[in-house]
């Protein structure tokens, strides 16, 4: 029987509850169909889903769907509950994204949409409340396309068109079409795995529409796993039953598992402190509220195992690689304000069975204050939360007004030592620290040889670089985007102790951030405000003053609608706002974007008052012996003292530029005159005297008549026609700030602008200026080149970027013609320079452009006469003249 493990996700609201009711009912599981509004859901068992109407834990329930098994996973919809939806994603075989047909694509829905694609999860859409005024087929189709992409294809249609839409999708399904002039049910399927067709139903699950047409396209085009026959498994979630068990929901991806199997997490990456074996006790199958005991199940299955007390959700078992990192982090964080006479000790304990169950969860000690801190992804998982907190443990806990969870990187690299030499103690770790990407989190490399360091020294060091976070230098806020290298070390064969290096590597950390330009990150949001058109003015000047990138408004019936991202700290409350000043009629959505800088980093460095040097569990400093005593060095005089050197040397040098014509002269030699006596000697001896060539005059060319005689001779420089300025369009236009800030509003008018900049530029240098624009996304474009005045503007064809064009042009006419290229793409720089051209940075393009411009307004100021002209007084003077001169011949 071929088992498949389905997700159901949606934005709130959307009706996902209620389809997946309207599932197990059209499936035979359910006798009547649940409600949310009711409060009698099947898969909503807690009851604070059935008091609030949402979903905020995952369920599962088991589908018979024909020969397949079909396990539904219900996901909770709400944003502040993503982390708990982004953890099922990792055992689903194909989900059904659920979008409101009132509403459509909405901010939540773009996340979800982003995360499946992440997690490469084969999609099927179901387009829900078709029932309702207002929801438009068509319309709601070509929104899938163009905000979810082009292989959105409507499966209500029948036969060939079907086929037809299905075919458009691939090439080769396109071939095989036209071929065979059919697709079977197995191409198909392929086509959903390789998430190139996403098949779109629309009905209406309160009335049972459309359902059908799903659970007949699940069991037709659904993807069929092979599992590999080694024993594997992908732990998603840890729960606790009725009476208090602790329960590991896993997804069995190879093998079998049996009733007291032992299972363990060993890898080789692990160290033995962190590797367990236990045994699964009871294996149960959920479906809602009830479950049933087995003795074994194969691979596909979807269960839930006791016995299991150190796993944690991710985690992989047997083949199973180790968890990526999620891609959603908790933004903003609390205190746990505690009731008079509860002992926070206790308290921590008690919280931290509920950050085993969620590990985005994040629960913070704050030793010093002896508080208690817990990160989370909104207001609403605060709340519930509190009333979790009070039902299970009893304790009625409050919470503060709570701030943002900040992050650090740095700039550049630097090379952080850290030495720990205690009596009998000895330790030493060199580490690069680099920049990473935005939102790559932390990355560990080795590139220590295992002549300096054995290799079992570089595991242990990697190990306790990736076993906690490090806290930065501006406000102790953990670091992140950044890649570490351990580039050299150094064991003592008797005293050094695995502690040693934990000690040596938390410090070369530190004191390469104490080195490091340090960097205050702030989470974004990306937003989406739908509001009435009266007030769009005073939303822009709201986003204005939150340093909001805000796009064109766009409007959708009566509405407007502004997207764009800003701060978390500044969009954190706008929503209670917005409603206030529409007076109900606006909505704002809001989705995690990811880190990037602070927008008001002094500020909140300042307001945060942390000092670094004052941080005694984290510091710099390293400790040295001598006489039988241990000492400490201070961070930034410790590089004197290291023992080792790692040969790092990141110090920019200046870049002195030789004249053209000198020559490179030669490295000097230091031995002395007897040495070379000595050498010259034994050369002589074994090869023969040595003749001085090098100082012979050299034979002078004949000479030619016309030199004989005395008669010049100039060398004509080549001629090389017009010079050729290529312009990278887009890389300038968001280069200059002017222009950026232009094209955020039309960016056909900041095309236009820098057109019109362009043709007075070639009016008065009279180059040849070639300005070109990407056009490689458009589809089915061919490329066109048109005149505009007086210089070319080239549109790109199909899958050419500008920087492709331009080097290919660069090639072709620097054979002849003198090239410069305008553009600030380092990559593209250096390829043009091999080509022969020269390169033009933004910055100095623009300097250019303006000088040429003040050159233009010189000359027509000299070339205007600054006194008024009076032709008709200057004729009478003439006239006058030519009179009296008559006269005075006449006498």
């Amino acid at each position: 029987m071929r088992r498949l493990a389905v997700g159901i996700l949606a934005h709130v609201d959307a009706g996902k509850t209620t389809l997946s009711e309207a599932l197990l009912y059209r499936t035979g599981c359910l006798r009547r169909l649940g409600r949310v509004d009711h409060g009698d859901a099947f898969l909503d068992t807690a009851p604070l889903e059935r008091e609030r109407g949402i979903t905020i834990f995952s369920k599962q329930a088991v589908l018979p769907l024909g020969e397949t098994e079909l396990t539904l996973l219900d996901t909770p919809g709400h944003v502040d509950f993503s982390a708990e939806m982004e953890r099922t994603l990792r055992v689903l075989d194909c989900a059904i994204l659920v979008i409101s047909g009132t509403d459509g694509v909405q901010g939540h829905t773009r996340t979800l949409w982003r995360l499946l694609e992440q997690y490469g999860v084969p999609t099927f859409v179901f387009i829900n409340k078709m029932d309702l005024p207002g929801a438009d087929r068509a319309g709601l189709l070509a929104g899938l396309k163009r905000r979810l992409g082009d292989g959105c294809t409507d499966f209500g249609a029948e036969g060939a068109a079907l086929l037809e839409n299905v075919a458009v999708c691939d090439e080769a399904a396109l071939e095989r079409y036209l071929e065979a002039g059919t697709l079977s049910d197995g191409e198909v399927a392929g086509l959903v795995g390789a998430r190139k067709l996403f098949p779109c139903y629309f009905g209406s699950a309160l009335r049972l529409e459309g359902v059908d047409a799903l659970l007949e396209g699940l069991e037709r085009y659904g993807p069929r796993p092979d599992y590999p026959p080694e024993f594997g498994a992908r732990v998603y979630k840890i729960s606790r039953d009725a009476q208090g068990g602790r329960l590991t929901h896993l997804k069995v991806t190879g093998g079998r598992l049996r009733v007291k199997d032992l299972l363990t997490n060993r890898r080789a990456d692990l160290g033995e402190e962190q590797i367990w074996e236990e045994k699964a006790d009871q294996i149960r199958i959920y479906s809602g509220e009830r479950y049933r005991a087995v003795e074994e199940v194969p691979a596909g299955t979807v269960c839930a195992v006791t016995g299991l007390s150190r796993t944690y959700p991710g985690e992989g078992l047997g083949w199973e690689r180790a968890p990526e990192p999620p891609a959603l982090e908790p933004v903003l964080t609390y205190q746990v304000l505690l009731p008079p006479g509860c002992d926070p000790h206790t308290a921590l304990l008690k919280l931290r069975e509920l950050q085993e169950e969620d590990p985005q969860l994040h629960i913070v000690w704050n030793e010093p204050l002896r508080e208690i801190h817990i990160q989370l992804m909104g207001e609403v998982q605060l709340e519930v939360l509190r009333v979790l907190i009070a039902q299970r443990f009893g304790l009625e806990v409050g919470f503060d007004a709570g701030s943002i969870v900040y992050r650090e990187t740095i700039a550049a690299p630097v090379e952080g030592v850290g030495h720990f030499e205690p009596l009998r103690h000895y330790a030493e770790v060199h580490l690069l620290l680099e920049p990473g990407p935005r939102g790559s989190g932390l990355q560990f490399f080795s590139s220590c040889g295992e002549d300096m360091l054995d290799r079992n020294w570089q595991r242990l060091i990697l190990t306790h670089l990736a076993e906690r976070s490090h806290p930065g230098v501006l406000t102790g806020s953990p670091v992140t985007d950044l890649r570490i290298t351990l580039v050299a070390g150094r064991a003592h064969v008797k005293h050094t102790e695995g502690g040693d290096f934990r000690q040596a590597t938390y410090r070369a950390v530190r004191q390469g951030l104490m080195q490091a330009e340090s960097i205050l990150l702030e989470p974004w949001y990306e937003f989406r405000l739908e509001l009435p058109a009266e007030h769009v003015g005073r939303a822009l000047s709201d986003l204005q003053r939150m340093t909001g990138e805000v796009s064109p408004p766009e409007t959708e019936g009566e509405e407007t609608v502004l997207t764009g991202v800003a701060p978390v700290a500044c969009l954190r409350d706008y929503a209670r706002e917005v409603a206030a000043y529409t007076r109900g009629r606006g909505r704002l959505f809001c989705t995690l974007r990811g880190y990037a800088p602070c927008h008001n980093q002094a500020e909140v460095v300042a307001a945060l008052g942390y000092d670094s040097l004052r941080d005694t569990e984290n510091p710099a400093d390293s400790v040295f012996c001598a006489h039988g005593a241990g000492f400490t060095v201070k961070w930034d005089q410790v590089r004197k003292y290291m023992h080792v050197d790692s040969g790092l040397c990141l110090e920019k040098a200046e870049e002195a530029e030789a004249p053209p014509a000198s020559r490179r002269a030669p490295a000097g030699y230091a031995h002395s005159l007897e040495q070379d006596k000595e050498l010259q000697a034994i050369f002589e001896r074994t090869y023969g005297p040595v003749k001085r060539r090098d100082f012979q005059p050299q034979a002078r060319p004949p000479r030619r008549e016309t030199e004989e005689a005395g008669e010049k001779r100039s060398i004509r420089p080549p001629d090389l026609g017009p010079e050729y300025l290529l312009v990278d369009g887009y890389n300038i236009i968001f280069a200059w700030e002017d222009l950026k800030a232009v094209a955020r509003d039309s960016l056909d008018a900041a095309r236009q602008l820098l057109m019109d900049l362009l043709s007075n530029y070639q009016g008065f240098r009279k180059c040849e200026v070639i300005l070109v624009f990407d056009a490689y996304k458009v589809p089915r474009n061919t490329g066109e080149v048109v005149r505009y005045h007086n210089i070319y503007v080239v549109y790109t064809r199909e899958a050419e970027t500008a920087d492709a064009y331009i080097e290919k042009a660069t090639y072709e006419i620097g054979k002849k013609h003198r090239v410069r290229v305008a553009t600030s793409d380092g990559a593209e720089q250096l390829i043009i320079l091999g080509h022969g051209a020269l390169r033009l940075s933004a910055s100095a393009f623009r300097a250019e452009l303006e000088r040429t411009g003040g050159e233009i307004q010189a000359i027509l100021e000299r070339n205007n006469c600054r006194v008024r002209s009076q032709p008709v007084k200057a004729a009478l003077d003439r006239a006058g003249e030519a009179r009296r001169r008559e006269r005075e011949e006449g006498s």
